[in-house]
């Protein structure tokens, strides 16, 4: 999908911060293509772009609107619309990635025509897909898994992947949600496949390769989170993943949307991964820990690193704030058998 760059990216009136990462994940690994944010007076957040309406934009050679929220149930609130069709009068093409589509919007779908710009739907999944098989295949893979839903999959994939690329190895990330798709221009939005073809199109978006690279594929979900474990299952066991990376929010006080479900512990969470990643992989193995700890202060980060790293026997750092290196030289140099009980392929 070639989405018309420069973008401008949209805050509207959203007053959660969370739901804000496609906008965030374009800012921090697309910057140079983005020309501004556009958010409303109400709005507390800012990405630390120039702010502009969609005429502004336009003017300082925006040519799409990227509708960066990811609500709860993906449905446009009454106020984004209207501002999509401000944008499309503006003379924008309007990218986004909910469940709900664009093309589904009868207002959007008249006023774009008669402007002439496109409607972009992101989360759309390819018409044709096969069902999983669990076939061995070739090749190097490593999956980032989550103690819950958005606490920086994505960041930790890119970051990986980028530090692989430094050390002058091939490593392709393979995006797997809207944010990463508009970033990487390419992917399948996992949740929404049917249920029966999540295996299979990761099988597809990650297929066996003999280049001695590897594949970076982002994670989905979390196996404790009761409305997102599914699509979580079905990556584990379409990744087939040489090496796993647990990523966690350390000041999340209980699952995304759901006060009764605590946020399970990292030793937990990452054997429950090892042993579902292991119906089709069984030699995986975990690498490292990636927290996301953008709002603690520096050294109540590091401290942080060093006592999870010093718990689990596993590499723990902030990829995107810290670096990815310590993980990398782990992945590379660790053998299987080493002494972590989330390293070696024997306690099963």
């Amino acid at each position: 999908m070639t989405i018309p760059a420069p973008y401008l990216l949209y805050l509207g009136h959203s007053d959660d911060e969370i739901g804000l990462k496609t906008s965030r994940g374009l800012a921090a690994f697309r910057g140079d293509d983005c020309v501004g944010e556009w958010r409303h007076d109400d709005c507390p957040f800012t990405l630390g772009l120039p702010r502009m309406d969609a005429a502004a934009a336009r003017a300082a050679g925006a040519r799409t609107v990227v509708l960066g929220i990811a609500n709860p149930g993906g449905r446009f609130p009454d106020w984004m619309i209207g501002d999509a069709l401000a944008a499309i009068r503006a003379g924008l093409n309007i990218a986004c990635g909910l469940h709900e589509r664009l093309r589904d919007v009868p207002e959007l779908v008249a006023a774009a025509a008669e402007a002439g710009v496109t409607l972009f739907d992101v989360r759309d999944a390819p018409e044709t897909l096969p069902v999983g098989n669990g076939r061995r295949r070739a090749g190097k893979r490593l999956l980032t898994v989550g103690t819950d839903c958005s606490v920086g999959k994505m960041y930790a994939t890119l970051c990986l992947r980028d530090a692989l690329r430094a050390r002058g190895l091939v490593a392709d990330f393979r995006a797997t949600g809207q944010t990463g798709i508009l970033i990487a221009g390419e992917g399948v939005p996992l949740d929404a496949v049917v249920a029966d073809f999540i295996a299979g199109a990761i099988e597809t978006l990650a297929p066996a390769r003999t280049d001695e690279g590897w594949d970076l594929v982002e994670g989905q979900g979390s196996l404790f989170h009761p409305a997102f474990a599914g699509v979580s299952t079905g990556l584990l066991h379409g990744a087939q993943p040489t090496a796993l990376v647990m990523c966690h929010d350390p000041l999340r006080p209980h699952m995304r949307g759901l006060p009764h479900f605590p946020v399970p512990g990292l030793a937990e969470c990452l054997d429950a991964n090892l042993r579902v990643a292991r119906l089709t992989s069984p030699d995986v193995r975990a690498v490292g820990v990636a927290l996301n700890t953008v709002k603690l202060d520096e050294a109540a980060a590091r401290r942080l690193c060093a006592e999870t790293e010093d718990a689990l026997g596993l590499p723990c750092t902030d990829p995107y704030r810290f670096g990815a290196e310590a993980i990398i030289d782990f992945l590379l140099e660790t053998p299987c058998d080493a002494s972590s009980p989330f390293v070696t392929t024997l306690s099963r």
